[in-house]
């Protein structure tokens, strides 16, 4: 006789759906909070002139309202990651996303420069919690495989959604309501997130959840990165040998030393080193920085070339611009199909090509120049590499990678990228400033002809790590990857791809 069923069981073929399309909810809901971040830093892009000049920001200083969230964003990522492993990866999520509305809300009531880079540093904290979060939960909701390589393409494809909602919107919230709606516009998002995360995320931990936090190296590695940002920022004003820039470069040097040494005696460590000796996560992450780079650095010199040569208002222009994050967002769903089927070692290749040969097509970019001739088909070629570029680079440095290593390993890999873009954007404008002739339209192109240059060489650079350090095939994830040998074996999963 059959037994009948207590109420609320489902049977399993009808669970099963269900469990389905609660997995891909989650998803929509994680990309939702990387495409908030994304907004966030692309729009103020396109506000960033109306806005050094309401607040009394020279050049200079305007730059650290986009370096001071990379910076933190970046410097904080390991430590946001490796929270999530332990305390939760839902609750981490909402505790960041709670900090960014609060960061918005600063940002947008600032009455001077000093408060609105405090808010962006605050807002930098929020990412490191939300972004490396989010992906780590991404990581332990999908398997790895087909499911998993199509849900890290909506992840990064996002970003080209993201970054194209960003200039458009920052542009029309700048030129019709003012900078300050650049950052309300993320108080609804936020809140719908908070409002959703309970419903369709479940929390999850790091195996590996107890010890001593590592402040020292949380402390060391942020420090370590001003260092590096204030050095390259400034060098065109102190000069490249000056005693200024050699002595960041030295402290800069001298606390990731410091933070290695802290890392490797630490019972707890922010960044276990063993897992960087991974061929995959390292490669996949030093190519992923130099993308973050190209990426970053070639918006700002583009912004500034039609903005400030051509005349072209933000609205104008972000619509125009955006035809490269738009191609970025095809990119990346078409290279993870790719991936998928010859792996992401190719992908990656082509990628890379891509975004160089794009940014020497706008290192020629005239004084008189216009959209079409000119601006078009380097962002039309730009774009693609990036999307299938970073997607593959994605799933390169996150192959294999163990359950309890995920919220530290999503760390690494977003921190790339953050990272990348604090380099880029402080390198792009040194070299701007170096290499301008005058103040008229054509010594400023002369300059901005130069950035566009220094974003090859970034990408030039990023071929050379992507040809030494990307295997043909990852590395199966195990203990000895994420401590040393001193956890318990993990399962191991199979990819279905090869490098």
């Amino acid at each position: 006789m059959t037994r009948p069923r207590p109420a609320g069981v489902q049977p399993r073929a009808a669970a099963a759906p269900a469990a389905t399309r609660l997995r891909w909810a989650a998803l929509v809901l994680l990309c939702v909070a990387n495409f908030a971040v994304l907004l966030d830093s692309q729009s103020v892009i396109l506000a960033l002139p109306q806005l050094a000049g309401d607040l009394g920001m020279s050049a200079g200083d305007a730059q650290w309202v986009l370096s001071a969230k990379l910076i933190t964003f970046g410097g904080l990522l390991l430590l946001g990651g490796r929270t999530a492993d332990r305390l939760g990866r839902r609750r981490v999520f909402m505790a960041g996303t709670a900090v960014f509305l609060v960061s918005s809300v600063i940002c947008g009531l600032a009455p001077n420069g000093e408060v609105i880079i405090a808010a962006r540093v605050l807002g930098g904290v929020s990412a490191a919690l939300m972004v490396p979060t989010a992906l780590s939960i991404l990581l332990n909701t999908f398997p790895e495989g087909k499911d998993r390589n199509t849900a890290l393409a909506g992840w990064a494809g996002i970003g080209g959604i993201g970054a194209t909602a960003g200039l458009l919107l920052g542009g029309l919230l700048t030129e019709e309501f003012g900078w300050q709606w650049v950052f309300f516009v993320n108080v609804p998002v936020a809140l719908l997130v908070l409002a959703l995360s309970p419903v369709l995320l479940g929390e999850s931990h790091g195996r590996d959840n107890q010890g001593p936090y590592n402040v020292t190296g949380a402390l060391t590695s942020t420090l370590a990165l001003v260092a590096l940002i204030l050095a390259v920022s400034r060098a065109s004003v102190n000069g490249w040998t000056g005693p200024r820039t050699l002595g960041l470069l030295a402290a800069f040097a001298a606390l990731v030393a410091v933070f290695a040494a802290v890392e490797r005696t630490s019972a707890s460590p922010l960044l276990p080193l063993s897992l960087l000796r991974r061929g995959t996560l390292a490669g996949g992450n030093l190519v992923t920085l130099t993308m973050g780079m190209a990426a970053f650095g070639l918006s700002v010199t583009i912004s500034q070339y039609g903005q400030v040569v051509l005349g072209h208002g933000p609205l104008e222009f972000g619509l125009l611009q955006s035809v490269m994050p738009f191609l970025a967002f095809v990119g990346a769903y078409a290279g993870q199909s790719v991936v998928t089927r010859i792996g992401f070692r190719p992908v990656v290749g082509a990628g890379l090509v891509l975004l160089c040969a794009g940014s020497l097509l706008l290192s020629r970019v005239p004084a008189d120049g216009s959209y079409v001739p000119d601006i078009l088909w380097g962002l039309v070629v730009f774009g693609p590499g990036l999307g299938a570029g970073t997607a593959a680079a994605s799933v390169a440095a996150l192959a294999r990678v163990p359950e309890r290593a995920s919220g530290v390993a999503s760390g690494v890999t977003v921190a790339a990228l953050q990272v990348g873009g604090a380099l880029g954007i402080a390198v792009v404008t040194s070299v701007a400033t170096a290499y301008t002739t005058g103040p008229g339209a054509a010594g400023m192109t002369a300059g901005l002809r130069a950035a566009f240059t220094a974003c090859a060489v970034f990408v030039l650079i990023g071929m050379v790590l992507a040809a030494l350090l990307l295997r043909r095939r990852p590395e199966p994830a195990t203990a000895d990857a994420v401590d040393g040998g001193t956890g318990s074996p993990e399962r191991k999963a199979d990819l279905p791809l090869a490098g």
